[in-house]
């Protein structure tokens, strides 16, 4: 059977990451529809994802940090030196790092460094910045207005609101900071008061947009609660979404979103964790999540519901990723970090179809897994014309040995979900234990 063809939604289409940890050298990874990153344990999987991290906690912070906000929901960090990339030596570190992002077929980059006095701040901004611009272009702090006007000529000429703005004496080109990123805009002067009119972004890849709307879920989504705030932003969700789980369901509810609240129920039944997920609100500010007692119902037991911190692990460490994966809009980003713990290996195989019909509704995932069984599902859907085999991008992640630095190799997948060549682990670790206990169990029996 013929797989339909999939609607394109704009996103993210690729991550280059430099200076960054263990990605001293510029990496680059394609993130298509299905991105899964694995590999060994410190092989930079989560330093290819925790730059865009930064960027999100950064423009989701509801002050202005800096340049970026360095411990903050998503990523801890407490110092420049914790992530700049070093060799055999402290002298050998770098001194500055890049974040460049591929959104719709236009690229955008942010680097930061150090200054004089070294403190953190971006150095360059590479975008598109005005509605007539055909590329992107790389802007710094201090840019001269003459300097601006000559990398914008061809980009004026097209607007005629700028252009003709920039005619009055009073008015130039400046570059301001906001947040990580730099705008360009135009400056105007009125006796002793000056003012800076930003310059709107039309069309072009916009970071700061993209990184907030991306849905991130770690490998460890907090201990279950008795009570949760009630909060639900649709669309957006500042810090990790494992918070926003019971407000969202609380909202499903409220608002007569069945479709969600059915799709809820079958796809935690078909992972075996549960029957039945509903939302109580106890008061303007608290949420009670209740689940059914057992994995399927039964007769007579249409109440038989507990708090969702008297169930297994199980649940409350899946429940959030299953309504990410449900609340994600088309073109949306949702990270996940480990969906597979706490999982059984048959929840694990299952788990796949749950990622197969969020991206048959447009949203994009990226998957950091150690499971074989979850590679080894998304495989089989390929081969079975569920899921298309340039939908999906399998990254593999090492460390040299010599430097240090991260590896990446990336699996090319074919229509029968073959990928070829893969760096040994998975399947080779598993053979090669049940080769190990095979051989153990004939000399045991030998012996006797």
């Amino acid at each position: 059977m013929a797989t339909r063809k999939r609607p394109s939604y704009p996103g993210i289409q690729s991550i280059a990451i430099e200076g960054y940890k263990s990605l001293r050298t510029r990496k680059e990874i394609s993130t298509p529809p299905l991105t899964v990153i694995a590999g060994v344990n410190s092989s930079g999987k989560s330093s290819i994802m925790q730059p865009l991290l930064l960027l999100k906690q950064t423009v989701d912070a509801a002050y202005d940090p800096g340049p970026l906000q360095l411990d903050g929901p998503n990523v801890s960090i407490t110092s420049v030196d914790q992530i700049l990339s070093r060799g055999a030596s402290a002298a050998s570190r770098v001194t500055s790092f890049s974040v460049e992002l591929c959104i719709d077929g236009q690229r955008a980059k942010a680097k930061f460094s150090r200054d004089a006095s070294g403190n953190l701040r971006v150095a360059e901004y590479t975008s598109i910045f005005m509605a007539g611009q055909s590329e992107p272009v790389t802007v710094r702090e201090g840019m001269t207005d003459s300097t601006l006007r000559r990398l914008f000529t061809a980009a004026l000429r097209k607007d005629d609101f700028p252009a003709n703005l920039l005619k009055r004496k009073e008015t130039k080109l400046t570059v301001v900071r906001d947040r990580f990123t730099l705008q360009v805009g135009i400056s105007l002067h009125a006796g002793e008061s000056n003012a800076v009119l930003p310059l709107s972004v039309t069309g072009g890849a916009d970071l700061s947009s993209e990184v907030s709307r991306i849905i991130h879920l770690p490998a460890l989504r907090g201990n279950p609660k008795r009570t949760y705030r009630t909060a639900a932003i649709e669309g957006r969700y500042p810090g990790t979404f494992d918070t926003y789980t019971a407000g969202i369901i609380s909202y499903w509810q409220n608002n007569g979103r069945t479709e969600k609240l059915n799709q809820l129920k079958k796809d935690v039944e078909e992972l075996g964790l549960t029957w039945k997920v509903e939302a109580r609100q106890l008061d303007d500010t608290q949420v009670e999540l209740l689940v059914g007692r057992l994995p399927h119902a039964r007769q007579g037991g249409a109440r038989d519901l507990v708090n969702i911190a008297d169930v297994g692990f199980g649940v409350s460490q899946t429940l959030p990723v299953v309504v990410a994966l449900l609340a994600a809009d088309p073109g949306q980003t949702v990270y996940l970090e480990q969906p597979e713990i706490h999982l059984h290996p048959r929840a694990q195989l299952h788990f796949a179809q749950l990622v197969n019909r969020a991206l048959k509704r447009g949203v994009r995932i990226i998957i950091e897994t150690h499971s074989s069984l979850l590679i080894r599902a998304i495989q089989t859907m390929i081969a079975r014309d569920d899921m298309k085999a340039n939908d999906v991008a399998l990254h593999w992640f090492t460390r040299s040995l010599m430097t240090g630095e991260t590896e990446i190799a990336t699996a090319e997948l074919s229509p029968d979900g073959a990928f070829g060549d893969w760096p040994e682990d998975f399947d080779d670790v598993y053979l090669g234990s049940e080769a190990a206990y095979l051989d153990a169990a004939m000399e045991k029996a030998a012996s006797l």
